[in-house]
């Protein structure tokens, strides 16, 4: 378990007996309305908001400890991890609850976390790509503990700040983290994998998302492969790559660890065929590797999503793990609240698939191509801005109104952009009657809650920044 101890070695290679020190930490936080008694609390400070000016409040709630970058706080006890000898000092007289003072609350908690994991024996599978990486990780993290005790990151926390604190999250027991890990520019992901020391590394795929960050689609490529770049040596690292995805299959040159692909091309490691949606029912797929052949079903939505079923297989295998552990973990349903892609209640007995988290031009297509499975059922999409793609703004908004018009019966757009996607649903030939633009989420939210019947099955995706996941919250709510 973690203590005062682990945080003044690591952040000030403070060593000794002092009984302050072998106070244990229960969690470690960057909120002070997560903090619960023995929490280490760390003070950052961004644009919008100052950590520093909620450190009473976390002492208040029971923080044994908070990371700090100044002393300005009066009242407070405190410990200047800056200064190794007036730390031996201060420490004989000090008492808790305390401030620990650092040069960089950021990098304090970032070198805590390398620290933390360096004093570890744990596996750690690390997952990026431009899509897919939370839905891998969930079921990933599924299929390890039918055997491991696992961790997998919380939501999100794929950044500098997120991973950090899911490897703080560790403690001796587990014996598997999975951990997601997010690319916005170069440099980035090695740097998460500077504090994770990754085994074994799965890549989803690589497209133009966040190409207005990144700068060009070879800049993300680059990126992403810098988890491959990481990993260690045969024997004791594995990129897992998708065989159906060229630029990611770039990679296999980029590593020395072991290369292990999986996809449909029957040249895969693991691969699969014969897939057919069972609409709302999930997916059911053959899994081919090397001469087993299993008949699968999994609780997944759309197609597509046997990507992400054969990703977490491949995980399974290369960490040992038998055929009945592995089917297990994929048709398990804890955590399947946790995947983006799901199915509820809408007004008046319609249904709502809830895909509102984000959305790329590729992931667009592939929901529509969930729609598409489904029969005797009124097809409904509402699609918004696709934000961040760059040069690829425009053909990949206009793509997907393509692709919408061979699928839907009712297209809702949502934003500026959004007219780009009924743009290309009416050059590909869809009615004009049969597409209806909005501005905004409310303008959607009162045409359909006047619209809807039993018969619709509505899909709901765009952009974070649209909050288009509270449309599916007041749809909800209108049922």
């Amino acid at each position: 378990m973690l203590t005062i101890g682990h945080v003044l070695k690591a952040l000030s290679d403070l060593d000794g007996d002092n009984v302050l020190m072998s106070k244990s930490i229960a969690d470690v936080v960057i909120d002070s309305r997560k903090v619960s008694n023995d929490s280490l609390f760390v003070a950052l400070t961004d644009g919008k908001e100052d950590g520093h000016n909620y450190v009473r409040h976390a002492f208040d709630s029971g923080a044994v400890a908070v990371i700090v970058d100044r002393v300005d706080l009066s009242g407070f006890a405190y410990l200047d991890l800056t200064d190794v000898n007036l730390l031996r000092e201060q420490i004989k007289n000090v008492t808790l609850p305390v401030c620990l003072l650092v040069t960089d609350t950021l990098q304090a908690l970032q070198d805590f976390a390398r620290y933390w994991r360096d004093h570890l024996e744990v596996n750690v599978v690390g997952i990026t790509g431009s899509i897919g990486k939370t839905t891998t990780k969930e079921l990933t993290a599924s299929v390890l503990s039918k055997r491991f005790v696992t961790l997998k990151s919380e939501g999100n926390f794929n950044n500098e700040i997120g991973l950090p604190l899911s490897v703080l999250g560790l403690n001796n027991k587990h014996e598997f983290a999975v951990l997601e890990m997010g690319f916005y520019k170069k440099g980035e992901i090695d740097f998460l994998c500077g504090i994770a020391k990754p085994q074994i590394g799965v890549i989803t795929n690589v497209y133009p998302v966040h190409v207005e960050r990144a700068g060009s689609l070879e800049n993300i490529v680059a990126g992403k492969a810098e988890l491959v770049q990481a990993l260690p040596a045969v024997p004791h690292g594995t990129a897992i790559l998708n065989a159906d995805e060229s630029l990611v299959m770039t990679m296999a040159d980029l590593t020395d660890a072991k290369v292990f692909t999986y996809g449909l091309n029957t040249e895969a490691d693991l691969w699969a065929s014969n897939i057919h949606s069972n609409g709302l029912q999930g997916i059911k797929f053959q899994l081919h590797y090397r001469d087993e052949i299993l008949h699968v079903r999994v609780p997944l939505l759309g197609r597509h999503s046997v990507h992400t079923a054969l990703r977490a297989a491949a995980v399974g295998l290369v960490a040992g793990l038998s055929w009945q552990e592995i089917l297990e973990g994929l048709q398990a349903q804890d955590g399947q609240a946790q995947l983006r892609l799901y199915a509820v209640e809408g007004p008046r007995g319609s249904v709502i698939i809830d895909d509102s988290y984000n959305a790329s031009p590729e992931s667009t297509i592939a929901a529509l191509n969930l729609l598409d499975d489904l029969v005797d059922v009124r097809r409904i999409a509402v699609l918004g801005d696709m934000l961040e793609l760059g040069s690829f703004e425009y053909q990949g908004h206009v793509s997907v109104g393509a692709r919408a018009r061979d699928v839907v019966d009712l297209l809702i757009t949502v934003g500026d952009l959004g007219s780009l996607i009924a743009k290309g649903a009416i050059e590909a030939g869809m009615s004009q009657k049969a597409i209806v633009q909005c501005q905004d989420r409310k303008h959607a939210l009162e045409y359909l809650a006047t619209y809807t019947d039993d018969r619709d099955v509505i899909l709901i995706k765009g952009s974070r920044s649209l909050g288009l996941d509270k449309l599916v919250a007041e749809l909800e709510y209108a049922a």
